[in-house]
């Protein structure tokens, strides 16, 4: 069987040089495939989520269609509270357990459905994480206002209806140690962090920052080591300095201050964060030392908040099982650029090894989106990736069960962008519960075959083209691994498009870096599937 599918040919955007901070978005609207969301109420979002008992706890309810719209959940654990206007549930629930609650919204046009399992036990993340980080947009000169028009940005954009729910510094905050706790305090550019966390979690978002185990950064502001008990530092005394407590580059060699200090204030900092609401940490260094990678964990398990402890960068497969041990996410690559290349190097190549460590609430993460307007805090520019590129890299980190954060500019979003961040049934292969990492079926030397086991029995499948010509791509149901008659959904364009016997071949062209994203069901039986998914690729990964 054939199916012809027209996703965008390979459209080549101009070098990063001809790009102006004021340039309009390219018009992709041709290559929009994502349908409108119904004006009826449609919950979106993950089908589960997780906290600690005695932790505070946010969710804002994900829900498409015409506003106003009122919110309702059944079966709510002792201790949360639900705000039937915006959907925000809010609370602490001391006892350990799993809840399934049943979540209502509706408007004028109607109402919608759907069960939440919150599972109070010793996991945050239970499914990757979603959202939005600084560094590929603004970089270093990221500030305050930055941060706030990007989370207003968030739910403006109608990103978090889907469950787009972090908001993240990245580098660049900090000033000097000080404070109550003798933390790292904001430079100049952030004068009310505290102020911060609040406004970002009254719309119901979550509140991220960035720091790490040596005595300064990669962007060259103090991390969470020091040399002497007081947690000065020499470069700050001497003045070599800028105005943002930055590492003069000019006055010193920032290779010189890339080192474990003789003193931690992991504690120290994380009081800090917790007193501004912090949610989320990013915390990187190369190589991840594993001593510090626990002397953070014990800070985040001291403090009573739920905080994702998520490692930067290109961790080591052989520290894997201490990185599952002690972290919620772990980045597996060096900073991804806006290229084909980049993004196929760390996507295709190298996931695999990293398949068998990946569950529910461990995410070995394959980096930020480079989607939209990005810029590093440089010269703005749309992302030099073709339509056709935008939709692999979507695909391929849902399969891969990646965490997925934004990186461009949020007030900057274009209707092409949106549509490939807002397609609910593309996020739910993302955010699917059982927390399994798709993997290569069948490989060749211009294409791939990736399949996913999903919680419901159905199978996720991309066919992935990293050939520059169009080719048929297809697979045949019994290989791999489907008995009977299978429904074949086309996942971006949401609308089933065949039925196929098992020994059947179903056959479709793919654009060149293109890819078609599939569902099959009924599929298979989950757990025998998936026990087996991850026992391969576990032994996969030791022998390499």
């Amino acid at each position: 069987m054939k199916y012809t599918i027209c996703l965008a040919l390979a459209v080549l955007i101009s070098t990063a040089s001809a790009f102006t901070q004021d340039i309009k978005a390219p018009d992709y609207s041709a290559y929009i495939l994502t349908p409108k969301a119904p004006d009826t109420p449609r919950i979106n979002g993950p089908k589960v989520c997780g906290g600690r008992p005695g932790a505070d706890f946010l969710y804002r309810i994900p829900a498409t269609g015409v506003r106003p719209m009122t919110f309702a959940a059944e079966g709510l654990p002792k201790g949360l509270k639900l705000d039937g206007s915006t959907g925000i549930i809010t609370g602490k629930v001391k006892k350990a357990g799993t809840y399934v609650v049943t979540l209502k919204a509706e408007n004028e046009l109607g109402s919608n459905e759907r069960q939440l399992r919150i599972i109070i036990g010793d996991r945050v993340a239970l499914t990757p994480p979603l959202g939005w980080n600084s560094w590929n947009c603004w970089g270093n000169s990221v500030s305050q206002e930055l941060v706030e028009s990007s989370a207003k940005a968030m739910v403006e954009s109608g990103l978090a209806d889907y469950g787009w729910s972090y908001v993240n510094i990245d580098d660049g905050w900090q000033g000097v140690r000080g404070g109550e706790y003798k933390a790292i305090q904001p430079n100049s550019k952030f004068p009310d962090m505290k102020a911060l966390g609040e406004y970002v979690h009254s719309l119901g978002l979550k509140f991220g920052i960035y720091s790490t185990p040596w005595v300064s950064t990669y962007a060259s502001h103090i991390g969470s080591s020091c040399d002497n008990p007081e947690g000065t530092y020499w470069w700050v005394e001497q003045g070599l300095v800028d105005q943002y407590y930055k590492l003069d580059r000019k006055k010193l060699d920032k290779e010189k201050i890339r080192y474990y200090g003789e003193y931690s204030f992991a504690a120290n900092d994380v009081k800090q964060w917790v007193d501004w609401g912090v949610d989320y940490l990013k915390y990187d260094w190369n190589l991840n030392d594993v001593w510090w990678l626990k002397d953070m964990r014990d800070a985040i398990d001291a403090s009573g908040r739920d905080i994702v402890y998520s490692i930067s960068n290109k961790a080591r497969v052989t520290i894997g099982p201490q990185l599952k041990l002690y972290a919620d996410c772990w980045r597996t690559s060096t900073d991804i650029r806006d290229t084909w290349a980049s993004i196929s190097d760390i996507g295709f190549d190298t996931q695999d090894r990293w398949a068998g460590f990946k569950e529910p609430g461990r995410w070995p993460d394959a980096d930020m989106l480079v989607l939209g307007k990005v810029g590093w805090g440089r010269k703005m520019r749309w992302t030099q990736l073709t339509p056709d590129e935008q939709y692999t890299h979507i695909s391929l980190w849902a399969m891969l069960a990646s965490p997925m954060l934004i990186g461009c500019d949020m007030s900057m979003l274009d209707d092409f962008t949106l549509s490939l961040l807002c397609n609910h049934e593309v996020l739910d292969i993302n955010q699917d519960p059982l927390g399994v990492q798709g993997v290569k079926q069948t490989v060749k030397d211009d294409y791939y075959v990736y399949i996913k086991p999903l919680e419901d029995g159905s199978l996720a499948v991309g066919l992935f083209n990293i050939s520059d010509k169009p080719q048929m791509i297809g697979f045949i149901p019994h290989k791999l691994g489907l008995f009977g008659e299978q429904t074949v959904r086309d996942v971006w364009r949401q609308k089933d498009i065949a039925k196929v016997s098992q020994k059947e071949q179903w056959m479709t062209e793919v654009a060149p870096h293109g890819v078609v994203l599939l569902r099959l069901s009924p599929g298979t039986t989950g757990e025998k599937l998936v026990g087996s998914f991850r026992d391969m690729n576990f032994q996969k990964t030791k022998k390499e």
